[in-house]
Order: structure tokens, then sequence, then C-alpha cells
């Protein structure tokens, strides 16, 4: 679907704005080539080194490649409305408005413009998250968990553009805000155990006294799930696939569940089951859920769940595309939702795919959950 979308926004791109240019064809043909090849360049570079999820070129070449293919989404964009304004003037009988639309330089600036924004986008994208603090108030939470401090990382996607020097520095930000708890929500990696070791090394020195629980995303079933199981273990972390843990304190007890990811049909392997996840969990206890995709909220709160954490969606990427990623997530794409009386919260992720790795308007994150106990 990626490619097919690719493939018709980059005709358009070079119907309206290569075609046009008034330079020779030896210059717009390789000009429209080019704008082809970045359409479809997923797939050529998963036919050469790795595959879709996990492109195994040198970080400098997806930096290219990724600002290329957000330039043309976005130039895309632009031509799109600059018509539509261009047919609405037509259709007004607004001669001038016409004319303006139409003059030679518009459609290249635009093209310039997007360029700009396609390489401002990725720099972003692969920038160092910074922290978002927010406070959530549960019923029930026992006076020894009031104020614990829960911190969610999300989205890692470590690869050989994330790679590890720059999970490192995630790492040392997030042991500086000294959690009791530390959670990850799915997508730690692309790629295999092999070729991500290095770069999935240092998620073995999160600190926190309470450890490290961590989930399945969508993308650790892309790249060897079975392997990376023990693998993530051995960092020390509790991985949960349907299934809880008990956080105790002072005697009180907060529950910790974790489900799996709805991909893990395409592979045979078990799907999301909270009532299995919370089989046997304490039943005054409150439960933190985490599940990597939002969209199942409402089913989750009607089970029980007083805090949903999820991922998945990167918080939309670019201001305005959050209003299509929100509607295949349930309606939920970034920040804060109450959903039935439950707090879910979505993070935009720490990192991102290798294959869009932009973002404009909607910052990464490291995000630190204190708890509140609600009167």
């Amino acid at each position: 679907m990626l490619s097919v979308v690719g493939v018709v926004l980059a005709l358009y791109v070079v119907w309206r704005l290569i075609w046009p240019l008034r330079v020779p064809v030896s210059v717009r043909g390789p000009l429209g080539l080019l704008v082809l090849a970045l359409a479809l360049h997923h797939r050529i570079v998963a036919r050469f080194a790795g595959t879709m999820a996990s492109p195994e070129i040198p970080k400098a070449a997806l930096v290219v490649l990724a600002s290329g293919f957000t330039a043309l989404l976005l130039v895309a964009v632009f031509l799109l409305v600059l018509d539509v304004l261009l047919l609405g003037a037509r259709l007004l009988k607004l001669p001038r408005a016409a004319d303006a639309l139409r003059r030679s330089w518009l459609r290249p600036a635009v093209g310039g413009l997007a360029l700009v924004l396609g390489i401002w986008g990725v720099q972003q994208g692969i920038a160092v998250p910074q922290t978002r603090q927010i406070e959530v108030t549960i019923a029930g939470l026992p006076q020894a968990f009031d104020g614990y401090r829960v911190l969610q990382l999300t989205d890692i996607h470590a690869s050989r553009l994330l790679t590890g020097d720059w999970v490192a520095k995630v790492v040392a930000e997030s042991n500086a805000l000294k959690p009791d708890l530390v959670v990850i929500t799915g997508d730690l990696v692309d790629g295999s155990v092999a070729a991500r070791a290095n770069d999935v090394r240092a998620l073995g020195q999160l600190h926190a006294p309470d450890g490290v629980i961590a989930i399945t995303g969508n993308h650790e079933y892309y790249g060897q799930y079975a392997q990376w199981m023990p693998a993530f273990r051995a960092l020390g972390m509790q991985v949960l696939e349907n299934s809880h843990t008990r956080v105790t304190r002072d005697g009180a007890v907060l529950t910790i569940a974790g489900v799996t990811d709805p991909v893990a049909a395409r592979y045979g392997l078990p799907m999301p089951d909270l009532k299995a996840a919370l089989a046997g969990a304490d039943s005054g206890a409150p439960v933190i859920l985490l599940d990597h995709r939002p969209g199942e909220a409402r089913a989750n709160a009607a089970q029980g769940v007083q805090l949903q954490l999820s991922g998945h969606t990167h918080g939309g990427h670019i201001v305005g595309m959050d209003q299509l990623v929100k509607r295949a997530n349930g309606g939920y794409v970034s920040g804060r939702y109450d959903v039935d009386g439950m707090t879910l919260y979505v993070s935009n992720g720490a990192g991102l795919w290798p294959g869009f790795a932009a973002r404009l308007g909607v910052p990464s994150e490291i995000t630190l959950v204190t708890l509140r106990r609600r009167p």
C-alpha cells in the first residue's frame, strides 16, 4: 500500500512540478526517475539490503532517503493545495488569482520548501527525545504508591538509523529521572538479534528499583520474535506476554499487565488477551496495562484497567497527519485521554521506523508518569 500511494504521488509530482520545468528533457527525465525511485526506495533497498522493516544500509544513506521521501510527500500535498486553489479561482472567474497561481516560479519554490522541511523533519525525528512529565490520579491507589514514578519508553526502533549511541543517550536521559519503575511499550527494535545486538545493548543499563518491564509491538514480530524474547530477558527486562506481575510497597500491591500485538496473527502466535493477562491478579489492586496499540482502550477499561500506557502511533509524525493516524487507532493518537473513567496515555514515542523517519510539530518523548491517589 505504501508503495502504491508513493508511486501515485510521485507521478503527480512529475506531472505538475518536474515536467513543466523550463529545462531540457535530458534533465527532466532523470529528475522524474529520481522522484519515482524515492517513492519505491523501501522496496528497492529491501531487495538488496535487509527488509522493509529493517533496511540494512548506512545511516547517512537512510537520512538522505528519508529526507527525500518526506519531501516527496510534502510537495505532493502542497501541489494539490495549489491545484485546488487554481481550480477554485477558475470556477469563480478570478483571473488575477488564477494568473498568480500559474506563475512559473511558484511550484519550484514549493518544491524547495518541501525539501527544506523534509531535511529538517528527519533531523527532528532522529533527535534524542525530550522528557514529558504528567500526573495520573487513580481511584483506590494505595497510599504507598502515591507519588510513584513510572517511566515509559516506547517505539525506540533501534536500527541502522537509530544506533547504539542514540539508544545509550535515551537510556542516560531515562536513568537521570530516577524512576521507580521503567516500562517499555513495544517496538524496541527493527531487525534481527544478530543485526541489532550492539544497538540494543545499552537497554541493559536501564535502572529502576522495581526493574524494567516490557511488552512487544508489531515490529518485534517482523524481526525474529522468538529470538528476541530471550534476548530482551538477557538484558534484564521482564517481558509480559498476556501476563502480569505484582509491584509491592509496604504491603500494598500494584498490578502491571501486558498484552501481545495483533500482528501476532500473521505468525501463528498468541493474540492479545487481557483476560489471560489478568488471570490470578489481586482483585483489589489497581491495574496498569501496557498495550502497544491504543485502539482497544474502551474494551480494556471495561475489564477494570485504571491506566493504559500505549505507543505505536508516533503521535502522527506530522501536524495534520495525526487526523489520519487516529482513524486507524480507535481515535487515539497522542497524549492523555479519559476513556470511560480509565486514563489512556499515548506516547509520541522515543524513535521511529527508518522508512518514515520525520517529525514536524510532533516531538519525540520520554514520558515520566507520576501516580497520585484520587480521594
